[in-house]
């Protein structure tokens, strides 16, 4: 457990579309997240970013993964508030990991900001998860 096991993926409109994150967008806003973007297939135990990382966004597109916080875990799913996590908010040492395959998305924290100011309908599901995370934790106030 623990290595750095993702490999390339194909993100598929007709699948997207059906991604809670991402029901809100329209098809071109859809595409615009597929070029701005990059798919991870990862392994059941594969570390997809620790808290040291930067502070792009990470959206859990299928499967499950689960934050760990020294001997605390917590485990989401794609339909979860805690499906999308961004290591800078996190003020402990965490890690996040694969609970079994999964299918995640990297978006560059410039690519979100660009996709917010655009109208891109994010803020619902980044409101939700952040009110997630500061139950279990004090975070960095930043989207």
């Amino acid at each position: 457990m623990g290595q750095l096991t993702m490999r390339p993926s194909v993100t598929y409109l007709h699948l997207l579309r059906h991604t809670p994150f991402f029901t809100a967008l329209d098809s071109t806003q859809q595409q615009w997240v597929i070029n701005h973007s990059k798919e991870w297939q990862v392994n059941q135990g594969g570390v997809i970013t620790t808290t040291s990382s930067a502070g792009d966004y990470w959206i859990l597109l299928d499967g499950e993964w689960q934050l760990e916080c020294g001997e605390k875990h917590y485990p989401s799913k794609h339909n979860d508030p805690a499906k999308w996590f961004r290591a800078s908010m996190v003020m402990h040492d965490c890690k996040l990991v694969a609970t079994e395959t999964s299918y995640v998305m990297l978006i560059t924290q410039v690519d979100m900001q660009t996709m917010l100011n655009n109208g891109f309908a994010f803020h619902m599901h980044l409101d939700i998860g952040r009110s997630h995370y500061q139950q279990i934790f004090p975070i960095r106030s930043s989207p």
